[in-house]
């Protein structure tokens, strides 16, 4: 089997699918892996060290995908590559099925086996391939150093000649994967942390980690297949803001992560939210890529409102091309377990997550999420 680590070519994106190490595994294995002229090098990841892998560096980008097997990026595939991918092949990297399925129509009408690293069961099996944690995980990190580096005051409490420095107030709100590690980033950081999620069992976490954690009470399901939050009812969020505003003006810097797959962002900060924050203060939201969390948000800016530095990053991950990369590159080197059988591809597709991951096969959009958010996609064009 010949297995291509293509070079990303996404506006700011700087990881790579497999590093090193994992090609060498895999090489190992007997698998033919070739690698783009330059793919890792973003990610300080030099080709010689590909080859030294035992990975074969192809130059030429056309040479690289037409003789593939498999085909695996990191980066969301653009369309500009969807035809580079050999009709009958297979791929493997972040599709955003839900938010783009027409992409995953046109990988169908290719007649390519596309699998999306964001449709990953969620169940304890799968973890080791959970590919949107590892890579949130990094997010919520850089959240607060963001954070922490744009506040124009310390985040711990210090005692000094000068007298003591109270600890700065953050607010995370969404308490998945990247809320859980930047309440943790912040807490090591010294700063006092509250943190809210629509989830009530995330209550416990939040507590182990040494945060408040903000009850309120919703007469409505909170939870989505998969362990997501679910979308609130209008009233629900009405009921939510209400109890928040107080908190959210009270805090230095406020972390939004709350995100629905497939759906605009929900509005957690309203604008009259951020109007009774404190001049200096910072919110830094991680849903700007899909609308945002906060009404001020606009992805990839910073916006001053009311004294009030409102910070819209998008790709995070992309920042910290190390370890995201080595990260990503476990997911996608266990996945490549489940479909190796002596040294070639067989995709067995009564295994769960196989099966689950597959968004596209034998012409077809595979996935029934997918085939309902492109109906209603079609439909609201219509």
């Amino acid at each position: 089997m010949k297995l291509a680590i293509a070079k990303e070519i996404a506006a700011g994106e700087r990881r790579v699918a497999l590093v090193p190490d994992a090609v060498a595994k895999l090489v190992k294995q007997g698998v033919e892996v070739l690698v783009e002229a330059g793919a890792g090098a973003k990610s300080f990841f030099s080709d010689l060290a590909y080859e030294e892998a035992g990975a074969r560096v192809v130059a030429d980008t056309a040479t690289l995908w037409g003789e593939a097997d498999v085909v695996v990026k990191i980066g969301e595939l653009q369309e500009s590559e969807v035809h580079q991918l050999p009709e009958g092949g297979v791929f493997i990297g972040f599709l955003n099925p839900l938010g783009n399925p027409a992409l995953v129509q046109r990988l169908a009408d290719r007649q390519i086996t596309a699998f999306s690293m964001e449709m990953i069961p969620r169940t304890s099996r799968a973890q080791s391939m959970d590919a949107l944690s590892s890579q949130a995980n990094v997010a919520g990190y850089k959240a607060v150093l963001i954070a922490a580096a744009a506040l124009p005051k310390y985040f711990p409490m210090l005692t000094t000649a000068a007298g003591t420095i109270r600890p700065a107030k953050v607010l995370v709100m969404g308490v998945g994967v990247a809320g859980l590690q930047a309440i943790a980033t912040a807490r090591r950081l010294g700063a006092v942390v509250e943190a809210f999620d629509i989830r009530p069992e995330t209550k416990e976490q939040v507590q182990s980690l040494g945060a408040k954690f903000i009850d309120v009470e919703l007469k409505e399901e909170t939870v989505a297949a998969g362990g997501y939050a679910k979308e609130l009812s209008e009233a629900a969020k009405e009921h939510t803001r209400q109890v928040l505003t107080q908190h959210v003006g009270a805090s230095d810097a406020v972390i939004t992560t709350a995100q629905v797959p497939g759906r605009k962002a929900p509005i957690l900060v309203t604008r009259e939210m951020v109007a009774q924050m404190k001049p200096g203060a910072i919110i830094v939201d991680l849903a700007a890529e899909q609308g945002g969390n906060c009404e001020c948000t606009e992805a990839g800016k910073d916006v001053e409102w009311n004294g009030v530095n409102v910070i819209g990053p998008i790709n995070l991950p992309g920042t910290m091309p190390v370890h995201a990369s080595e990260t990503y590159s476990k997911n996608i080197s266990s996945l490549l377990q489940l479909m190796l059988k002596d040294q070639e591809l067989n995709l067995n597709f009564e295994d769960d997550i196989i099966a689950g991951s597959c968004v596209a096969r034998d012409g077809e959009i595979s996935n029934q999420r997918v085939r309902d958010a492109l109906a209603a996609q079609a439909s609201a064009v219509s």
